[in-house]
């Protein structure tokens, strides 16, 4: 496992590695707008099979995924609602995830065999910059076993994982909160799923 303190001077070079890292089928650290995440390329099925395993996740439980643009997030969802335009224009970058139908490319193990994908464009921050520089859909589940605390900092990473993951990307202690909100758009209108960092009131969006 490699530990590289981020360093905004040479971000470039820790986001190229981190690529390379991904692209070779590995598991990168990085911190989110909450806690660390776990990464990997959100097409690829063995580095997939390999998150779930380490973090002893249930088969049937999707797995969210950040993207940086718009090319990015087409790549993994059918299309987008156009009660989902309105969210998307007020809300990303930012801590809201979104419901959509997954392409039949996508995975079944990424979707938890629901044929749908949680997808956001990450607020300000590593997360956003590293899926910008990456330009590939990447997961972003929280960094720990399943039912534990989600990892803090690069040090709680280590301790859950050790060698099993490949690259911590070390950004000191995430600021924790709560995590981002949830909605379903492949339904009209569309269903809040968890309230979380940023607060939707129905119909809000449209």
């Amino acid at each position: 496992m490699e530990i590289l303190p981020f360093d905004s001077k040479r971000k470039d070079e820790i986001f190229h590695h981190a690529l390379l890292v991904l692209k070779g089928g590995g598991i990168v650290s990085y911190l989110t707008e909450s806690y660390y995440a776990l990464g990997v390329i959100a097409t690829d099925r063995l580095a997939l099979e390999k998150l779930f395993r380490i973090k002893e996740r249930p088969k049937d439980k999707p797995l969210p995924i950040i993207t940086g643009d718009r090319r990015a997030l087409m790549s993994v969802v059918k299309s987008i609602p156009r009660h989902a335009e309105g969210l998307m224009k007020k809300y990303w970058p930012g801590p809201l995830t979104l419901v959509f139908e997954a392409r039949d490319t996508v995975p079944e193990l990424l979707t938890g065999g629901t044929g749908k994908v949680a997808v956001r464009i990450p607020g300000q921050g590593i997360a956003l910059e590293m899926a910008r520089y990456v330009a590939l859909p990447i997961t972003a589940t929280s960094a720990n076993i399943s039912g534990l605390s989600p990892a803090v900092d690069a040090f709680s990473v280590r301790n859950y994982f050790d060698d099993a993951i490949d690259m911590i990307i070390d950004c000191g202690k995430a600021p924790g909160g709560r995590p981002s909100t949830i909605i379903d758009v492949t339904v009209a209108p569309h269903r809040i799923l968890r309230q979380g960092r940023i607060i939707v009131e129905e119909g809000d969006g449209t």
